[in-house]
């Protein structure tokens, strides 16, 4: 097992300070290189279904409002180093904020519109943001005036209204965008983590963690000028940022943003933008191919359009994969990764093939070890917590020595997930370590068993978990969303004679609970904490 001392430094830098280092770079070259060039184009009529006319917005004219934005920054005082937190839907101020905010070499820390105002409040006062930018009309932006920091003036907010002009009011300018020159390992990005262990943590990304990240998803994916990259990731996750952001703007690419997802919006943007690289997350897979079915004649200008598709937050279920090849001619390559990891670790790659169940091989400049609960590595194949060490691992956790200190073991990263690896390299996730059940002495990963769950095809989406039970310790439940119109009682007696006859007697579940729609996160990842609290409180 490789190592080094715990005090030597997790990413030592080998560049000198360089505006090139500088995320913002990403956008400065592509708008260097081609001003004219369509860097996003999005529906003209807002989020409008119906509508098949696109706006479209350039290189030039995006790298000019960022470079606006990092001029403002500097009349509101905003020095290299401050954090500026940044709360936008998929709107194109998204991404001019967040490049102009690094170009500055302040350190943007973005946040999901849907946050509380209570929630706000810690990360702002967690971060220690010096400015606030949200946009109008979304929760975020209700509730930021009746914040502390806000209301005792140690954040400026700043709410911007929807305009006629996308990148208003930082549009009108002409100016090329120079980032500002930074170390390779000076912080770009906060990333907080959903909060599921606790309150969430700022993921602390460099500069290098981003380029590298992104530039290796251009690489292993094979992006092009000529890809049409679908954006309807939310821009505030770190999926959303590296491959439907920075990854195209690195090859120069035109992402179709979405301001809004629902099934048939994306799918009239996939249409009328000549989609070529779809980026989603299972649930919306999971919904646009329900869609699909049901108007076959759209998949028609999918095929020979779209390329491949991408994939990552959870597991796809193997019948997702089999209707996308189905319907629409299209592979869906699965990874995995982590905010704390930039976010991609691996993916199933076209070099080497679909190999179903796993989440493929590391991208380049990243290693991986599976380890048993004493930290030892484990023989090739076998189980054990997953760990990553490589150019896209954080820096750490924003002032939280304790919790940094919790996963990293010098210059390793533990990932909370157990895996397994194979003789060729491609990673396996088990589970989630916290979502392990274990009954009656037995250890039963849910995983396993939502992956024969999701066999039946009347089965539109299913989560297994673990409940306190005063015999057992924990039993199995299966919280499950049937496809419309079935009988639950029929779905239910089928669930139950197909876990029997493919599970251990240990492992299926002994209940079974229908649900209209599962509660989904920000990337569409079915909240099993929330699932849990519903269950205590019936």
């Amino acid at each position: 097992m490789t190592s080094t001392p715990s005090s030597a430094p997790r990413h030592p830098s080998q560049a000198e300070p360089s505006a090139r280092n500088n995320t913002a770079s990403i956008l400065a070259e592509a708008a260097a290189a081609s001003p004219r060039k369509v860097a996003l184009a999005l529906p003209a009529a807002g989020d409008s279904a119906e509508s098949s006319s696109l706006l479209n917005i350039s290189y030039g004219e995006l790298a000019s409002a960022a470079a606006e934005v990092q001029r403002y920054l500097g009349t509101l005082g905003v020095e290299p180093g401050d954090r500026v937190a940044l709360s936008m839907p998929n709107v194109p101020l998204m991404p001019a904020l967040y490049y102009g905010i690094a170009a500055r070499g302040a350190i943007c820390v973005p946040l999901n519109p849907l946050l509380s105002g209570a929630e706000l409040e810690y990360h702002l006062e967690d971060s220690g943001a010096k400015v606030l930018f949200a946009f109008a009309g979304t929760r975020l932006a209700q509730e930021a005036a009746s914040t502390v920091p806000v209301k005792n003036g140690s954040v400026r907010c700043e709410i911007f209204e929807p305009s006629a002009s996308p990148l208003a009011p930082f549009d009108g300018v002409d100016v090329p965008l120079a980032p500002a020159v930074v170390k390779e390992q000076d912080p770009a990005v906060i990333l907080y983590t959903s909060g599921t262990t606790g309150r969430p943590k700022g993921a602390t990304l460099s500069h290098a963690n981003i380029l590298s990240n992104a530039r290796s998803c251009v690489k292993v994916f094979g992006f092009t000028a000529e890809d049409v990259i679908f954006g309807g990731l939310p821009l505030f996750h770190a999926f959303g940022q590296t491959v439907s952001m920075n990854a195209a703007f690195a090859a120069c690419a035109t992402v179709a943003l979405l301001p809004r997802f629902t099934p048939d919006h994306a799918l009239s943007l996939i249409e009328a933008a000549r989609v070529s690289v779809l980026a989603a997350v299972p649930s919306m897979y999971i919904s646009l191919a329900a869609l699909m079915a049901e108007q076959p004649e759209r998949c028609a200008h999918l095929r020979g359009t779209v390329r491949f598709g991408i994939s990552g937050g959870s597991a796809l279920p193997a019948p997702v994969h089999e209707a996308w090849k189905e319907l629409a001619d299209c592979t869906v390559y699965e990874g995995y990764g982590l905010s704390e990891t930039s976010p991609v670790v691996s993916f199933n790659q076209a070099a080497f093939g679909m190999v179903l169940g796993s989440v493929g091989r590391v991208l380049p400049g990243v290693q991986v070890q599976v380890r048993d609960s004493a930290g030892v590595e484990r023989p090739t194949g076998e189980s054990g917590q997953l760990w990553v060490r490589g150019e896209n691992v954080m820096l750490g956790y924003w002032n939280n020595p304790e919790a940094t200190a919790g996963v990293f073991d010098g210059e390793w990263f533990a990932t909370g997930d157990v895996a397994r690896v194979d003789a060729d390299g491609n990673i396996f996730i088990v589970d989630r370590i916290k979502d392990m059940v274990l009954r009656n002495g037995y250890s039963v990963y849910p995983r396993e068993i939502e992956d024969v769950l999701y066999t039946h095809d009347l089965v539109q989406s299913v989560a297994v978990l673990g409940v306190p039970d005063e015999r057992v310790g924990e039993e199995i439940v299966a919280v499950v969303v049937p496809r419309a119109g079935a009988d639950w009682g029929v779905v239910q007696a089928e669930l139950n004679a197909l876990a029997r006859t493919r599970l251990a007697a240990y492992k299926y579940p002994r209940r079974y609970i229908a649900v209209d729609a599962m509660p989904l996160g920000p990337t569409g990842k079915i909240l099993k904490r929330d699932l849990r609290s519903k269950l205590a409180e019936s």
